[in-house]
């Protein structure tokens, strides 16, 4: 009764043979863990990455909402970081591109993730207070006027390759925003905004329609998936090998005009 999903999660082997190879993050097959009632069902890739196949059950630690798509560690099966997700993922193709986007967070997590954290004061005070759901639940001012304004001036210099006009909109939204809601930004753009530009690669690839969301406001935390991408996009052009490396990647998001 346990291999009910992998006839589905297995569809997901030769999308990852056909893109693996763009990008670093997508070298390596991750666990997924397919919520079902109030447990997991944890699935592992065979060691020559040929097949998955089921490993155990474990109960869900909290309540998982339907269409949770998420990346965390599995406590139950050696704290390895896994793909979390509901059954309906598996419902459409763009449900696997989905699974990629995640298994870049992974990849995120066993490079260098946490000690890029520790040079954010934001993330350093969170982790002193015990708050383990500061990246989403931090308070930014995604309504406030003085920040989509700026927001919607970097995305447009972004969109038209102005490198002096990108540099302005960043230098005006630090000083709006201060120390550590800039800091949250920039972290976002790395985090979300790399893994929507792996994931936007990934439905070019496929010949599927890109991921677009967040672009517009009303401004969410869904805008750093958008806003990090485009300025990823922008970056690369002249500076490819940066997506290959994600502390310079996060080093040039800090400061993009410093970029060449």
């Amino acid at each position: 009764m346990h291999d009910r999903y992998l006839e589905q999660l297995n569809i997901l082997i030769p999308i990852h043979q056909q893109i693996a190879g763009f990008n670093p993050a997508l070298n390596a097959l991750y666990p997924i863990a397919v919520v079902e009632g109030d447990r997991f069902l944890i699935y592992d890739s065979a060691a020559d990455q040929s097949h998955y196949q089921f490993v155990k059950t474990s109960p869900v630690p909290m309540p998982v909402p339907k269409g949770v798509r998420a990346a965390f560690q599995l406590e139950d099966y050696g704290s390895r970081i896994a793909c979390v997700v509901t059954p309906e993922v598996f419902d459409t193709r763009e449900g696997y591109v989905t699974i990629l986007h995640e298994f870049v967070h992974c990849y995120q997590y066993e490079t260098c993730e946490q000690e890029l954290k520790q040079q954010l004061d934001v993330a350093v005070q969170a982790q002193d207070k015990g708050d383990v759901m500061w990246e989403i639940l931090y308070p930014f001012p995604y309504q406030a006027e003085a920040f989509s304004r700026g927001y919607q001036r970097f995305i447009a210099a972004v969109s038209r390759g102005d490198k002096k006009g990108i540099h302005q909109a960043r230098t005006e939204l630090r000083a709006y925003l201060g120390v550590h809601d800039f800091e949250y930004l920039v972290w976002q753009e790395w985090k979300e905004g790399f893994a929507r530009w792996v994931e936007n690669s990934v439905q070019d690839i496929l010949g599927l329609c890109i991921n677009t969301g967040g672009l517009t406001p009303p401004f969410s935390r869904v805008a750093f998936y958008a806003g990090g991408a485009a300025l990823i996009d922008f970056l690369q052009l002249t500076d490819p090998g940066l997506v290959d490396d994600l502390p310079r990647l996060f080093a040039g998001l800090n400061t993009p005009d410093q970029q060449n």
